[in-house]
């Protein structure tokens, strides 16, 4: 039997991030795949992640500082991401957090739609980045308002044409049912535990990284330990964000701006306890500290409540604060310290295992062949009896 003819949208293709980590695996899966995004502004060193595949982009990229100001370009982008022409092709796989689900495809071409979220700034976290990006107030942001009901309208209409949606959490599978009332299977992005090897013995410091940019709470996190000055923290990572964290840094923190991942990697092993104050949709970075054998103090929300079992379940790895303020922090701090034994390297590392790039691999290939075999059989191409379940 003719296998069928794969094509992969992306949103946009400008750094290496969390998203970009399952575009790469959802390529191992179907390496004969060909690709497609908005834009592709990837640096050649950053380009192993797309498996350097040739990527078919749209006009947004030819117009003026798009490189930098891609996201200006967003109401542009519902425009542009139509015209891409994937009618070749048997199976559409948008991997999605913006605009690539709404790449247009026909009856007779099973679309299946990867969701890391539906368009966060344009629906419940509206407020949210109009107050991050100064546009709360005046003029500006009731244009910025204007263009984002248009996207909320788009968005909307263009999840009818998606056949299955995947959630990567059942967070965001509770957002998508809110958002689009559709259904949506939730397979969890994959981690690469093998890249992290298990640590037992532990020094005495904690340690955060990330990109510094206002959701992710680095700034809270550091105030939190600038109160507890008994405490030592390591945080790597940079962004908008780092000079002002810098200038109320106490001594007790030490920023070491960004590093190689071998230093990230040993910093993380080498920690007591990674800590984690951003509301993330799965939240890939507590998992790989996990799978050093580090537990984990996480902000109670979104994805940690599905990566982190807390103190008091069976094989606990960590424990949840509910409030992003500094004094829950430290309070989580100090419930963490109280703790005897109750939390091991070991069980650390044995949840972590639990979202393995195997893992996903074997779950994402079953789910799309499943679902072909299934959009064949209902098009009278392949007899009810011979749908299977491809492994």
């Amino acid at each position: 039997m003719q296998l069928p003819k794969v094509a992969i949208i992306h949103d946009w293709l400008v750094v290496s991030g969390g998203g970009e980590k399952v575009l790469s695996e959802i390529i191992n899966v179907f390496p004969d795949a060909d690709l497609f995004s908005v834009v592709d502004f990837l640096p050649e060193e950053q380009r192993d992640i797309i498996h350097h595949k040739k990527v078919t982009t749209t006009f947004v990229q030819r117009l003026p500082k798009a490189k930098t100001k891609y996201r200006n370009y967003l109401s542009l982008m519902t425009y542009a991401i139509e015209q891409l022409d994937v009618s070749a092709y048997d199976i559409v796989i948008s991997s999605s957090h913006a605009v690539a689900k709404g790449v247009i495809t026909g009856p007779d071409q099973l679309h299946i739609c990867y969701c890391h979220s539906p368009v966060r700034y344009a629906w419940d976290l509206q407020h949210q980045y109009l107050k991050e990006a100064n546009l709360d107030k005046g003029l500006k942001s009731m244009i910025a308002r204007w263009m984002l009901h248009r996207v909320r309208l788009w968005d909307y209409r263009t999840a009818n044409g998606v056949d299955y949606f995947i959630a990567n959490s059942k967070y965001i599978s509770r957002r998508i049912k809110k958002v689009y009332g559709r259904h949506a299977d939730v397979i969890y992005p994959n981690v690469a535990v093998e890249d992290f090897a298990l640590e037992e013995n532990k020094d005495d410091f904690y340690f955060t990284a990330s990109r510094m940019v206002p959701y992710k709470k680095i700034d809270l996190i550091v105030e939190a330990f600038g109160k507890m000055p008994d405490k030592k923290l390591v945080v790597i990572g940079e962004g908008p964000q780092f000079e002002k964290i810098k200038a109320v840094a106490k001594e007790n923190i030490t920023l070491l701006g960004y590093q190689k991942f071998a230093v990230l990697k040993e910093n993380m092993a080498r920690a007591k306890a990674f800590v984690f104050a951003a509301e993330e949709d799965f939240g890939i970075v507590p998992v790989e500290a996990q799978a050093c054998g580090t537990p984990v103090i996480a902000f109670g929300k979104g994805g940690a409540l599905e990566t982190v079992k807390p103190v008091g379940q069976p094989g606990a790895t960590g424990v949840l604060f509910a409030e992003q303020t500094t004094e829950s922090i430290c309070d989580a701090v100090a419930r963490f310290e109280a703790l005897e034994g109750e939390i091991t390297p070991a069980q650390c590392r044995e949840n972590a295992e639990k979202f393995s790039t195997q893992r996903f691999h074997q779950e994402l290939h079953e789910y799309v062949m499943t679902r072909w075999d299934k959009f064949q059989a209902e098009r009278g191409l392949l007899p009810s009896t011979e749908v299977t379940k491809n492994v």
